[in-house]
């Protein structure tokens, strides 16, 4: 129906988007302090980015692309993830030929075909950071501790931190084959997508979230018992790094995540409130992902959050977040002869830099400062015939009644002096409009 949005998405409405506009601020900041810059990426890649990216073993690239020929008929396929997308963007634009590490971030819609819950939507949105060109564990570590550092700044409690190791194409190998070994056991139990994995990816299977592989996962061998030397002394040296920035972590040895590119260090970040799907945010290390796109051998790591799942979660933890200022001054025009004028003079003060408005539906005197009050307005500017033919208005404080009449010439000046202390935020309450 044309009245009706599609499913799994959702409208974020005034007095909605304000919440969305507080965490992005949040978010930019962050990653200001941090060092990372915003890079923008198309919504829409060749389809083979996110095949040969994410994995096609994967459940993003096998149940849950939108993918559709274009008139050229060529694949095309809207962004399930931002990693891949930043790395052909790292590749096409040369940026492994400047200083590295590349510290990047980005802000923006993504797109997977799955079935609707509590903080998972088919267009969802996702603030990530890469960073591109460095094998140091201590960049690992200070990945996880931005993460960690985001979400208490938004106020969010009972917060984990899950770390894994998932080994190199050195030693994954050896790993690979324990698991086959253990699930060919078990392969009558496993769902008809992770009989497929089993021979191609049996580590997807950890990941799978059919009930029938998640229980026959029970005991399963851990890459920890897998991995080559220098595997283990990188992982050491990340939890070593975590423990000197005072970063609680949880080892997890079967922590996988659900893209094929990561490699060594995986972690996912889980917090109550927000369904029974935990988890907040997540990443890891990619180190074969930009050779993988057909450029050089250059290392990365980065981490990803929905941002409709981190609302969700400060909401249900009740998390109130700050509204910025409305609008300063309402013209009210006490008659048809100030109507014209007080385009005018809206105008102006708009200039000047207030946030200013006026009646457009031909309310009655009364009508507008009814109108007014329920905007919240402070301050209405009344100005009729008379008061013009004085070069003044009445300023009215709509909070305490208190009216006097101030000179045209005045009225930015004292527009401005009243505002002085109203500018501090108050909470802003309700159901966010992302769930």
């Amino acid at each position: 129906m044309l009245t009706t949005r599609p499913r799994g998405t959702s409208d974020i409405l005034p007095g909605e988007v304000e919440k969305w506009q507080y965490l992005e601020q949040v978010i930019r900041n962050l990653c200001r302090e941090y060092g990372y810059r915003e890079i923008r990426t198309p919504i829409f890649e060749h389809t083979e980015l996110f095949e040969r990216g994410v994995g096609e073993a994967t459940d993003i690239v096998e149940k849950e692309m939108y993918t559709f020929k274009d008139r050229g008929n060529r694949s095309i396929s809207l962004r399930p993830e931002g990693t891949a997308a930043v790395v052909r963007a790292y590749l096409e634009n040369r940026l492994y030929a400047g200083p590295q590490p590349v510290k990047l971030y980005y802000l923006g819609p993504m797109f997977r075909y799955d079935r609707p819950q509590a903080g998972r939507y088919r267009q969802f949105h996702q603030f990530g950071v890469e960073a591109l060109g460095s094998h140091d564990p201590a960049l690992d570590a200070e990945v996880m501790a931005m993460a960690m550092d985001l979400y208490s700044r938004l106020g969010l409690r009972e917060i984990e931190l899950h770390v894994n190791s998932l080994g190199c194409p050195q030693c994954r190998p050896v790993f690979r084959e324990r698991l086959r070994e253990f699930f060919r056991e078990r392969d009558g139990v496993l769902c008809r997508h992770c009989r497929d994995r089993l021979e191609r990816n049996p580590l997807r299977i950890l990941d799978c979230k059919e009930e029938g592989c998640r229980g026959a996962a029970q005991g399963a061998p851990t890459v920890l018992g897998s991995l080559c030397s220098p595997c283990e002394d990188h992982f050491r040296a990340v939890l070593g790094y975590l423990e000197q920035l005072g970063v609680p972590y949880t080892v997890n040895p079967y922590l996988v995540r659900g893209l094929d590119y990561y490699n060594r260090t995986a972690f996912e970040v889980v917090a109550r409130d927000v369904g029974a799907q935990s988890s907040i945010g997540g990443g890891g290390r990619y180190d074969g992902l930009v050779e993988a796109c057909g450029g050089p051998d250059v290392p990365g790591i980065g981490f990803a959050s929905g941002l409709e799942r981190v609302l969700l979660a400060m909401e249900r933890q009740g998390i109130s977040v700050p509204s910025p200022p409305g609008l300063d001054v309402f013209l009210v025009a006490a008659d048809e002869a100030a109507r014209e004028q007080s385009l005018v003079l809206v105008q102006q003060l708009r200039k000047s830099g207030l946030a200013a408005d006026r009646d457009y539906m031909g309310r009655s005197l009364k009508a507008q400062m009814k109108f007014a009050g329920k905007l919240g307005v402070g301050l209405v500017a009344i100005c009729g015939a008379g008061e013009l033919a004085r070069g003044a208005v009445i300023l009215r404080d709509m909070r305490t009644g208190i009216q006097e009449e101030v000179p045209l010439s005045k009225l930015v000046e004292e527009v401005k002096l009243r505002c002085t202390g109203r500018k501090e935020s108050a909470p802003v309450n309700g159901n966010h409009a992302g769930a």
